[in-house]
């Protein structure tokens, strides 16, 4: 048997949403708890009291008292390309993407720069605790080669795709139906399953691709029956009318896609703030799921998610951070959003459910749940240690913590990626505070 290594430390992660089985049920938590690796996979989690007599004499323990294990985080929406021009002034989505967006974008074409950018983001993804991501490349091929070049280094799980575009975009920007089709075959033919990597289809919106183009992506997501469909849906009311001027011949926004074949169980669609009952209905009845971006829809002024209406349908939903639209790559400021567009609306986003949704429920989202999301036994070890000093408020606020819930809560207000302390993928250190 090879060498076990062990974690000592309080550990808590969800074993299920709270929304079908209730708060108290939908998480573990071990205040002197111990997770032990072995190779890249979760080999026992549970009481440090229990575990520690079953170990081998030469098991290496790593004690940590003043910290907090969880699962890695996982983003389900997020721009790679954009990670230089986070944090633009004064617009709306469609002007956004014009004035900011786009220009940013058109530096891809050359691989060198696709590499810096990507390797600068994964350092920014694990500094901040994120160990899986569904992310955008740009409409050139060499973007994804680049980014799943980058992730490789790390053996990193992540999901990736080049966007296609054919129209209603600058020329640097655009590529033809056939040539979206046949690239995004080449890519997925490369990369998809190659270690933890794997592919997404992803047309940026609909109104950047036409019908031809949305009808080819629908024929790449049936030719291959494990990769995934990601793009944007209801984000902004200007959007939402502009859709339906471009495809009269749908009765909503989320129907352009159904007509082309991109609703399925592998299907992301990021956003989905403006949906009526039937799209909600289609989402849970194809199995689609919505990654809900709180910074980037109060930065952009898109709109508040509707939350509840996702779950009383049944819809699979995620975080994502979307930069460079949203403000932070940290997912702990992204709960801290999420929790204030909950409140906005007269609810309240308990911790547990905000845990939920970076790591189990992104997972599910994502239909990896059977890998990672959580620290069950079997799984794959990617794991996040917060530290209860990463600054002096976190340290003072969280002496006064009375138990999980308001401790977890603590980090995801005031918290931040001075609270990582260090994060693990597939039982390698990647980032260390």
């Amino acid at each position: 048997m090879s060498h076990l290594k062990a974690w000592r430390s309080a550990i808590v992660h969800c074993i299920a949403d709270p929304k079908d089985v209730g708060i108290d049920a939908a998480y573990e938590y071990f205040e002197d708890g111990l997770l032990v690796i072995q190779d890249d996979k979760i080999y026992a989690l549970g009481n440090a009291v229990d575990l520690l007599p079953t170990l081998p004499d030469n098991t290496l323990i790593e004690h940590h008292p003043d910290t907090i294990i969880t699962p890695g985080f996982i983003d389900t929406h997020i721009h790679y390309p954009q990670t230089d021009m986070i944090g633009s002034y004064g617009e709306q989505l469609l002007t956004w993407l014009n004035t900011y967006t786009f220009p940013e974008e058109g530096k891809f074409s050359d691989k060198a720069h696709a590499r810096n950018v990507a390797d600068r983001f994964l350092k920014e993804l694990l500094r901040n605790g994120t160990t899986t991501a569904l992310v955008f490349g740009t409409v050139h091929k060499v973007s994804v080669e680049a980014f799943f070049e980058a992730s490789e280094v790390h053996n990193l799980r992540m999901i990736c795709g080049k966007v296609m575009m054919d129209r209603n975009a600058p020329d640097y920007l655009t590529d033809t139906p056939e040539s979206s089709y046949q690239e995004s075959k080449e890519l997925i033919d490369t990369w998809h399953n190659k270690g933890r990597l794997h592919y997404a289809i992803t047309p940026r919106f609909a109104p950047t691709s036409s019908d031809e183009q949305l009808h080819l992506a629908g024929k790449l997501l049936s030719e291959y029956k494990d990769v995934y469909l990601h793009t944007h849906l209801s984000e902004n009311k200007d959007e939402c009318a502009w859709v339906k001027e471009l495809f009269p011949e749908s009765t909503n926004y989320l129907d352009v896609y159904d007509q082309h074949k991109l609703l399925s169980e592998r299907s992301v669609f990021a956003h989905g703030i403006h949906l009526c009952d039937s799209e909600y209905h289609r989402l849970h009845e194809t199995g689609s799921a919505i990654s809900f971006c709180p910074t980037s829809n109060l930065f952009i002024g898109s709109g508040l998610f509707k939350l509840n209406k996702a779950e009383e349908h049944k819809v699979n939903v995620g975080l994502g951070t979307d930069v460079g639209g949203g403000t932070s790559f940290s997912m702990l400021q992204t709960m801290n959003e999420a929790y204030k567009v909950i409140q906005l609306q007269n609810e309240n986003l308990n911790p547990i459910k905000s845990l939920y949704l970076s790591t189990l429920g992104g997972a599910r989202a994502l239909r990896l749940e059977d890998k990672i999301g959580n620290l069950a036994v079997g799984s794959e070890a990617d794991f996040v240690i917060l530290d209860k000093k990463g600054t002096p408020l976190l340290e003072s606020r969280l002496a006064l913590s009375k138990n999980i819930e308001e401790s977890l809560f603590v980090f995801m207000t005031i918290g931040d990626d001075r609270a990582i302390q260090a994060t693990y993928s597939a039982g390698k250190c990647v980032h260390q505070r």
